[in-house]
């Protein structure tokens, strides 16, 4: 019998004040509770935040489209020595059956550990993909897209290969941070023999109802950072963002799906801080404060690219990260931005490890990522205060329908 977090903090919770004295036989209780062989009881309902819950099953997988959360994990596996193609698969039927139950906030389906208890879902969604690599492992080359060949080299790099790429690829995001580590540690457990972490990175972002009212995302540097993603209701944003059209019967395992682009960006923020606001907002293109394009008007507001100032310059200076970025300059090349922000300690040389784990997505990364990061990577002025330092790039396919495992197509196609 499936039971959820809740009603296991209900169970735990039956043994009263003498459960506090329990020791060991506490930790037997709760494991009792989550093997399903004991449940007296039933806690409170979450508050509004832990209820919210995000469908695991559907067209797209979570993950993609959902609003930000508060809290991420992003992480590599590499399939073990020996793996192929059967061991890949029955991986992907566990690791979906996992995150079905926990999107739907209840326990792992094998030792549940209990991190979770008393918690509601709190829009916890799992995302899957495959990278370049994956496609030899299991035997599956022919059937792996072309739009998957590894992205170019880019002047700018300085990529960590240890911390890049992988053959299998996984985002969790949730707006409680123990839901995501419980969803982190069940699927780390999952992978058994069958695949190996290559790396992980663990990111955040401002949690939900800590402003006024909704408002886009700021980074680590205090930018307003999401302006021109493009949004769903746009007429083009499906073409855009997800594989469509007829493809090649070897490729059709891909309909639906979208493609991924992970890179790990550090800023150089100690750098960044001794310039002052006007000359961080020139960098950018966009004021701190709203957002708004240095010509005028709202976040929301169309640069007016051509708009001179009085000392005879470009009001927004011709290598503005915004300018250069901008889908108007780069053949209305876009593609959605859905990043987490990092900070994993100080770094050997005394400076702030942190920076912005950047994921986008995009029907085809050619006409996505690429044009624009070439065209940044040519003369950005904020290139002077990032530095990209991992890379990966994933073939992330549809959501599962109900009965099936994300994956299902292309594995046993």
């Amino acid at each position: 019998m499936e039971i959820s977090r809740r009603r296991l903090l209900g169970t735990v919770g039956a043994a009263g004040a003498a459960g506090l004295a329990l020791g060991a036989a506490g930790g037997a209780l709760v494991q009792s509770a989550v093997s399903g062989s004991e449940s007296t009881g039933s806690g409170g309902a979450p508050g509004s935040l832990g209820a919210t819950r995000v469908a695991f099953h559907g067209d797209h997988q979570a993950g993609i489209t959902t609003p930000l959360q508060a809290k991420g994990h992003v992480l590599a596996f590499d399939l073990a020595p020996g793996a192929g193609r059967t061991e890949a698969a029955a991986l992907m039927r566990r690791w979906s059956d996992t995150a079905r139950r926990l999107t739907a906030g209840e326990t792992a389906p094998v030792a549940d550990t209990g991190i979770a208890l008393g918690s509601g879902p709190s829009s916890l969604t799992v995302t899957f993909g495959f990278g370049h690599s994956f496609f030899e492992r299991t035997g599956l080359t022919a059937r792996r897209p072309a739009a998957l060949d590894p992205l170019p080299d880019f002047s700018a790099d300085r990529l960590d290969a240890q911390r890049s790429n992988g053959d299998l690829w996984v985002q969790i995001g949730s707006d409680d941070a123990l839901v995501a580590f419980h969803a982190l540690r069940a699927l780390q457990k999952d992978a058994g023999e069958a695949a190996r972490p290559r790396w992980q990175m663990n990111g955040f972002n401002r949690s939900p109802g800590a402003t006024a009212s909704p408002m886009t995302a700021r980074n680590l540097m205090g930018q307003v950072d999401g302006t021109n993603n493009p949004k769903p209701t746009e007429a083009d944003f499906d073409q855009r963002i997800f594989v469509q059209g007829t493809l090649p019967p070897e490729h059709a395992w891909m309909t639906g799906g979208s493609y991924a682009v992970v890179r790990r960006i550090r800023m150089l923020l100690d750098s960044w801080d001794q310039q002052s606001l006007a000359q961080q907002e020139q960098v950018i293109g966009r004021t701190k404060a709203t957002g708004a394009p240095l010509t005028g008007g709202g976040e929301t507001t169309a640069m007016a690219l051509d708009k001179i100032g009085a000392d005879g310059k470009p009001v927004i200076p011709a290598n503005a990260h915004a300018r250069i970025s901008a889908p108007a300059q780069n053949g209305g090349a876009a593609m959605l931005r859905r990043p987490f922000s990092f900070h994993d300690g100080i770094a050997p040389d005394g400076t702030p490890d942190a920076g912005l784990l950047f994921i986008c997505w995009q029907a085809d990364p050619a006409r996505g990522f690429v044009p624009v990061q070439r065209k940044l990577d040519r003369g950005d002025a904020l290139s002077a205060f990032i530095r990209h330092e991992s890379s990966g790039l994933y073939a992330v396919p549809p959501g599962a329908r109900a009965g099936e495992y994300v994956g299902q197509r292309l594995l046993e196609g």
